[in-house]
Formats: C-alpha cells, structure tokens, sequence
C-alpha cells in the first residue's frame, strides 16, 4: 500500500505545535528557538517525513538552485571548474541552471532574465562579458570567478604568484628568451597578473622576453591556426636559442606542444613549455606539461561557501548586508613535468 503523504498538520499534531510554527521551521527556522527546531527536527525522523520541494518552492518562492554563466566548455579550465561546482552539491545542496555564454553581452542577458525567472537564489559567473557593476544590479548574491570584480564578491587565483613561479622556472631552464603568450585583456581582470608577474621577473633579472597578447580562439582546430605562424616566427626570430614559453592556460599549451610534436617528432631541445590552470589536459597530454595549478576544488568550494553565506542571510528576518564585496584568493602550485626540467 501507498505510504501517506506527512502534512504540516500531521507534524503539528505531533509535536503540539501550531501548523504555522511548523511552517516557521522551514521557511525562516532562524525565527523559533534552537530546542524547538530540534522538536521538529526529531518529529521528521520518527514521522519518516519526506519533504515535497516543489510544493515548498510555491510557497516561500525559494528554489534551491543557483545559475552558473561560463564562457565556453571548450576551454579545459572552465570544464574543469564547472564540473567541481556541481560536485558541492553534496555538502551544500543546491542545484544548478548552466548556461555557455560563448562571448556575447546580449545573449548572457538573456540566459540572466531566464535564470531570474527561474528565482535562482544565487548566482556564479566565469563569463568576461558584462561587467561586475551590472551584475550587481540584479541585487541577487553573486560570486564571479577569475575576472573583473570591483562590485561582485568573488574567488581568484593568485596569478601573480603563479606568473612569477612559471617564469622563474623558465629562467633556471636555462632559456634565452622568454615569451608569454595571452590575450590583451584589462588590468582589472586578476589575469592580467600573469602579464605582470612574468614582465617583472624578465625585469628583475635582465632578460630577453617578448608578449604576444592576441586572441588565440576557443577551439583547438581555431588555436592550432593561429598558433602556426607563431612557431615560425619564434624559429625565424630566436634562432639557435632556448624559448621558454609560458602560456595563459593548458589548453593553448597543449595545442602548443602538439604543433611542436608534429614538425620535429619529438620535443625540441630548444623550447620549455609552462601553462596555467592545471587542468587534466597537462598531465594527459603525449608530454605531461609542466603548469601553474590554480587548485580548482578549492576555487569552487570558496566561491560556494561565500555564495551560500549571502543566501543564508538573505533570509534571515533582518538580513545584514555586506559592506563591500568579499575577494578570496587561492595560493597556486607549481606542477613541474616534462616540458621543462
């Protein structure tokens, strides 16, 4: 036979409280005493009661699920972190709406009003398109991921110590020149620290170095195009000697190393590789790559436990607001392998 549905009167008959007490217990708990949550608390284990979620949402409007806005899932990194989100599920139960982005302003517009007419209770952006300050309009807790943030709390890497870890490393491989490869992007954004980590180094220690800031693509058909011609320039302009090249991310230092493999058969003598992010792609790569591991999981659990701390006092009676954004930095680890020595 069909087990019954527990009710809030069935709870409320049990516990002596009022239907409206019970009702309290879910929707605000922060407004009954601690001793008696645990009354009801108990009363759903001996009931054996199973909470009906979409009957919760219509009534206090409250949805248990968080947007995600990405740039690509192209990119390894974004793929990577997408997937460690999901995975908090576990200890902070919420679930999640994901939308690609794919660089366009208008189209993550979109993806925004239908996520808010979803009533996500928060909201985790990777994307670079629209800005923190218009994030911030939503007036929805808000946590963004490695890019501008001077309105948005958010989780970022330390780039500049990763840049400076990877271009030290290159410098004691005994290279002769140093190229940093990136796209130009605003000094707002945290990884533009790489571009000064790495300019600071070559300073410091008097050397040779060249950036190429360029849009280097999302696919690998498109990056493997445009990073062709910069092989050959490389070779037709620093002939006879050692280039450490750092790259922004694994990805581009995989499509990297791969033109490299197919022209000579082998890793050249005369190149050192380090990318960024630590993603699965270096260490799968034909020659595990040598990176700056960002620690993901770590990035992803800060940006979840900030995101749900605002939730959390978003529905307290009288919630407190921040008073300015809360900025999380996660310390990098340099993962050497067999692109450099």
């Amino acid at each position: 036979m069909a087990q019954k549905n527990i009710t809030f009167a069935d709870i409320a008959k049990y516990t002596n409280f009022s239907k409206t007490t019970i009702s309290r217990y879910f929707n605000n708990p922060d407004s009954l005493t601690p001793e008696n949550q645990q009354i009801i608390s108990d009363a759903l284990i001996a009931l054996d009661y199973k909470e009906n979620k979409l009957a919760r949402t219509f009534a206090n409007g409250k949805t248990e699920f968080i947007g995600i806005i990405v740039p690509n899932l192209h990119m390894h990194y974004y793929a990577q972190i997408l997937n460690e989100l999901l995975s908090t599920y576990e200890t902070f139960g919420y679930k999640f709406l994901v939308f690609a982005g794919n660089d366009n302003d208008e189209i993550e517009r979109k993806y925004l009003q239908e996520l808010l007419a979803y009533k996500i209770e928060g909201l985790i952006v990777l994307s670079h398109t629209i800005s923190s300050k218009e994030l911030a309009s939503y007036n929805i807790p808000i946590v963004t991921i490695e890019r501008e943030d001077l309105y948005t709390c958010s989780v970022n890497s330390d780039n500049y110590m990763g840049a400076i870890q990877a271009t030290n490393l290159l410098y004691k491989n005994g290279c002769d020149v140093l190229i940093h490869m990136n796209v130009d992007i605003d000094s707002h954004v945290p990884a533009y620290n790489r571009i000064r980590g790495f300019c600071d180094i070559c300073q410091e220690h008097h050397l040779e170095y060249e950036l190429m800031l360029d849009d280097w693509g999302t696919t690998y058909h498109e990056i493997s195009l445009r990073l062709q011609p910069v092989i050959d320039y490389l070779e037709k302009t620093y002939p006879q000697k050692r280039k450490g090249v750092f790259l922004s991310n694994d990805t581009l230092a995989n499509a990297f190393l791969n033109l490299l493999l197919k022209k000579y058969g082998k890793f050249p003598d005369d190149y050192r590789l380090i990318g960024f992010d630590g993603s699965p792609i270096s260490d799968e790569a034909i020659i595990p790559i040598s990176t700056v591991g960002q620690q993901v999981d770590k990035l992803a659990y800060q940006a979840m436990k900030i995101l749900v701390t605002q939730m959390k006092e978003r529905k307290k009676r009288k919630p407190k607001p921040l008073d300015s954004p809360i900025h999380k930095v996660v310390t990098p680890i340099l993962i050497r392998r067999g692109t450099t020595t």
